[in-house]
């Protein structure tokens, strides 16, 4: 089994709101002064766990409480959750950029961390020679920063620049250059924030194939923060939740992502109108429940999935009902419709949709219905109105795409004959 390269035990970090630094010289003397004395900090007592939303008399906030957890070598730890939630905090205090206010953490090997666009770089000095002042900073001698120079100024993609100040850079341009230096000069353990985002499409499947290669080929570990779902499941091999400064789940990427999303999903009966609809059709209609009936959850492969919606109807008019399914992730996979009905004022009408067993493939699925008046107007449920999930299917056999090959995994009918 690999070594532990980072753990992290306890770690708590406070803020004190509307100041720069944790607070004034007096209350710095006074948390000194108890330390010392073995007792408790009564202005840890005063703060409160960070929920963004919630108003409080008190000028301190837990960025980060508590939080535990280990890295091994080698692993791609993906680390997700909302904004506020704890994860740049938790980064800044792994890189250390700033220190915690209790708690430890114990690193083995050399960090290299692309937190926020420009960290790092100087930007009187050119891209070189940044290069060579990053090299320095994590300990490289002359000699081996060269070695990898031209590696890095390809990946990069700025040969022409490479003489310019960093400062004429556009924000991909830095991004890429910090990426490159970050991943190519050999960091026991590389840290990469959001940032990402900032480049394009072409350089961030670059990005996230050169950190397969960091964890999976060169042995080296990687803490990984996005909001790109799809690439926390296919980077990562563990995943960690943030919820208000603490840890909210460990294990699975897969797992980790249902419950991000779970966490995410409201329900409404609120609509989003197209351009040029009423808002005030909105009280033409009313969903009143909305529930997966199937008597067991999550629902077995196997399994048909059986949807119900009640509807209660303000108006008199003829309607019919569009069924979306998408992945929690967005991807859309199918939609059908019903045949026209007409309704009249204040009546309730239940609709069924049943999805066909042996259809949908394991995952979370979200599923919503729109309306559609007189063949023209429509208007759309929230579209995360209900949510189920598919159980894991028992594959007898892999095959090169692994056992969850899609969104959907239909028993197609099939005929192998001799000839």
């Amino acid at each position: 089994m690999s070594e532990t390269v980072i753990k992290v035990e306890q770690l708590s970090k406070r803020y004190r709101l509307g100041l720069v630094g944790a607070g004034t010289l007096r209350e710095d003397l006074i948390g000194l002064w108890y330390k010392l004395t073995g007792k408790e900090d009564p202005y840890l007592q005063l703060a409160e766990s960070n929920v963004q939303s919630q108003t409080s008399d008190s000028d301190y906030v837990w960025a980060l409480k508590d939080v535990n957890f280990e890295v091994r070598q080698g692993e791609v730890l993906g680390i997700i959750g909302k904004n506020g939630a704890g994860k740049s905090t938790l980064l800044k205090l792994l890189s250390r950029v700033t220190a915690p206010t209790q708690g430890t953490i114990k690193a083995k090997g050399r960090i290299a961390s692309l937190l926020e666009v420009g960290t790092g770089f100087h930007p009187e000095l050119t891209g070189k020679e940044n290069i060579f002042l990053n090299g320095a900073i994590m300990g490289m001698n002359r000699k081996e920063i060269a070695r990898k120079l031209d590696e890095i100024i390809e990946f990069a993609g700025i040969q022409r620049y490479v003489n310019t100040p960093v400062k004429r850079y556009s924000s991909g341009m830095y991004v890429r250059l910090a990426f490159a230096v970050a991943a190519h000069l050999e960091p026991e353990i590389l840290i990469v924030d959001e940032v990402l985002a900032v480049g394009d499409a072409e350089f961030q499947r670059k990005a996230l194939g050169k950190m397969q290669d960091v964890s999976s080929g060169e042995g080296r570990t990687v803490l990984f923060v996005s909001h790109n779902m799809k690439a926390v499941k296919s980077l990562c091999t563990r995943a960690i939740l943030m919820e208000h400064g603490t840890v909210a789940f460990e294990g699975s990427p897969s797992e980790a992502v249902a419950r991000y999303l779970h966490q995410n999903t409201s329900v409404h009966d609120n609509f989003e109108y197209n351009e040029g609809d009423n808002p005030e059709n909105a009280h033409e209609f009313a969903v009143l429940e909305h529930a997966c009936i199937n008597n067991s959850l999550p629902v077995k492969y196997e399994d048909d999935v059986n949807l119900e919606f009640t509807i209660r109807f303000n108006q008199e008019m003829p309607f019919h009902l569009n069924f979306h399914l998408k992945s929690l992730e967005n991807d859309h996979i199918f939609q059908t419709s019903t045949e026209p009905f007409q309704v009249t004022r204040g009546s309730k009408w239940k609709v069924s949709f049943t999805i066909p067993g042996k259809l949908l493939n394991e995952r979370s699925y979200q599923a919503s219905i729109s309306f559609v008046r007189d063949g023209s107007a429509t208007f759309n449920v929230n579209h995360r109105l209900l949510t189920f999930t598919i159980s894991e299917r028992i594959v007898e056999s892999l095959n090169w795409y692994g056992t969850t090959p899609g969104l959907l995994n239909p028993e197609i009918a099939n005929e192998v004959t001799r000839l």
